[in-house]
Order: C-alpha cells, then structure tokens, then sequence
C-alpha cells in the first residue's frame, strides 16, 4: 500500500510540473519600463507665426537644450490661435512656454514664474501697414475701414496699434471693422490682397515674411509704429524643478556668446535672452489697466505678483 501511494504521488508532481507555467518551452518574457526613461518637457511657444514656420524656427532651439541637458527631452509645441495658447496656460498644460507679454501676465496669475525674456524691447512694438498705392494718410482716414490684426490678445500687433489709433482720435470699437485673422501673416496678407485698408503685426514677422516673399514688402509700407513693451518671455510652471529651471535659465541667458548658440538665435529670428523675474512686466500690467479702461475691455489680470526667488534675480 505505501508503495502505491508512493507511485501516485510521485505521477501527481510529474504532470504538475509539465503544467507549470514557468517551465522552460511556456515562459512568457516580462518587460519592466525603462527605469532611465528619459522625462519629456513640452515647450509652448505662442503663435508668432503660422505652425509651420513655428515649429522650424523653434526646434532648433529644443535641439540645443537637449543636447546640453541630458536625461530630458524637450519638445516645441504649436498652438492653433491665441485663445487655445491661452487656454494652455491658464489649465498649466504645459511645464514651459514662450508667452508675449499679455499672456506672461496670464501665466504668472496661473502660478508660472518668469526666468528671462527676449533681451531686445525696443524690437516689441506694433507696426501698421498700408498698401503703398493707399489713400491712407493719417489716422482718420481709416474711419469707416478694417483693419485686420493676428488675435485680440495680441499684444504687439493688436493691442499697441489699437492704443495707438485711439490716442489719435480714432474709437477702434465704433470707427473701423476691426479683423482677427488668425495669424501674423494673415493679418500682413489681408493688406496685401486689398481685403483691409490696414493691418497690423509687429517687426519680426514683418521682417521675415519681406525675405520670403519680397514682392510683398515691395508693395507695402509701415505708416505708423507705437511705442515699445518689454519683450516676449519664458515661464515656467511653479513645480518644475528648481535645477532643471535652473539650467534652461543659465542655457538661454548665454545662447549668445557662442557660436552655436547665436546660429540658433539667428533661425528664431529673435535677439538674445537675457534673465527676468515677474517684476520685469509691471509695465505691462500698468499698460493693460489702461487700455481696458480707455481703449477696450480685456480679461482681467490680477495684481497679484509671486514673489521673485533668488533664481529670478
């Protein structure tokens, strides 16, 4: 009998081993994620230009970052309008954006903080264009025209040349038909095509849509330019961590004095970086009060300013 029970045991651990899953012929490999995973950073930049333009002025500059930092990865992000970049900032969507200087407002009121800025103001200035062969002269003449613009949120190119007409007698909510076209070109292209008595946009785009297509720039002309703001800015949000906020400061404050570093800059088409804090776009919050009050109604900007680090100094 113990040599029967002995037999049935021995026969019953054979065929339970036959069925184990982790038997050489019906082991199934398992795959862990990459511990070293590399961590991705979205970079938004707001909409200079149409998408395609963008993203080829922009991702050289997402090159030079993850070539200098290593163990993340940026990368460009486009939006489709300013009301949808908008959106990204105030729901903090992304880690680090490029906002004009309305939209810094915008992202420091969302908890952002500013870590530098585009170092040339006196580049940030609305510009308004008329076809050459215009009968515009002065500002009244556009009474009872369009003129188009990018966005309504536009700063450089909506929000200065609309101050500007109105601090030349003209009431841009009852006067002119007023045009968001979508795009700095769009808002170049109108004129040309003779859709709009005027447009406005501000240098930058001007300047690189004459290179491209100089027939353009050969057949319009800058009528009126307005005063200046300090230049677009770079935010990050409040949890980023301190080094990595650290090193993207110290990477674009001294883009400029290398080689490498001033080709990327020349395909932004922009000048250099130079360090900021939040208390740099005071300015632009005093401005913003104004013309809300004395030109059109905005969004509301709280006046509450986060306090600047040692990093923003």
């Amino acid at each position: 009998m113990h040599t029967l029970l002995a037999m049935i045991a021995l026969f019953l651990l054979v065929a339970l081993n036959g069925c184990d899953s982790r038997s050489p012929n019906n082991y199934d490999p398992v795959f862990h994620s990459n511990p070293h995973s590399v961590q991705e950073y979205v970079f938004a930049i707001h909409p200079l230009h149409n998408p395609t333009r963008l993203y080829e002025n922009f991702n050289p500059l997402m090159d030079y970052l993850n070539q200098h930092i290593p163990d993340v990865r940026f990368k460009v992000e486009a939006s489709r309008d300013y009301q949808s970049f908008d959106e990204k900032l105030k729901n903090r969507s992304v880690p680090f954006a490029l906002p004009n200087p309305y939209q810094t407002l915008i992202a420091i009121d969302n908890r952002y903080r500013v870590i530098a800025k585009i170092a040339d103001d006196s580049d940030f200035k609305g510009i308004i264009l008329v076809r050459k062969d215009s009968q515009i002269r002065q500002v009244a003449d556009l009474k009872g025209k369009a003129v188009s613009y990018p966005a309504p949120s536009a700063l450089a190119a909506t929000m200065l040349p609309q101050a500007y007409l109105h601090s030349h007698g003209l009431n841009v909510n009852h006067d002119i038909d007023n045009r968001y076209v979508g795009s700095q070109e769009s808002a170049i292209m109108n004129v040309y095509l003779g859709n709009t008595a005027a447009g406005a946009t501000w240098p930058s785009p001007w300047k690189a849509l004459g290179k491209e297509r100089p027939e353009i720039q050969q057949a319009l002309k800058v009528m009126w330019e307005t005063e200046t703001l300090p230049n677009i800015s770079v935010v990050v949000r409040d949890d980023v961590p301190e080094a990595l906020a650290r090193q993207v400061q110290t990477l674009l404050t001294h883009m400029h004095e290398s080689d490498e570093g001033r080709n990327v800059i020349q395909k932004m088409r922009l000048s250099a970086f130079s360090r900021a804090d939040n208390r740099a776009y005071d300015k632009v919050r005093e401005f913003i009060t104004t013309f809300s009050k004395n030109v059109r109604p905005l969004e509301a900007v709280t006046n509450n300013q986060i306090h600047s680090t040692d990093a923003d100094k």
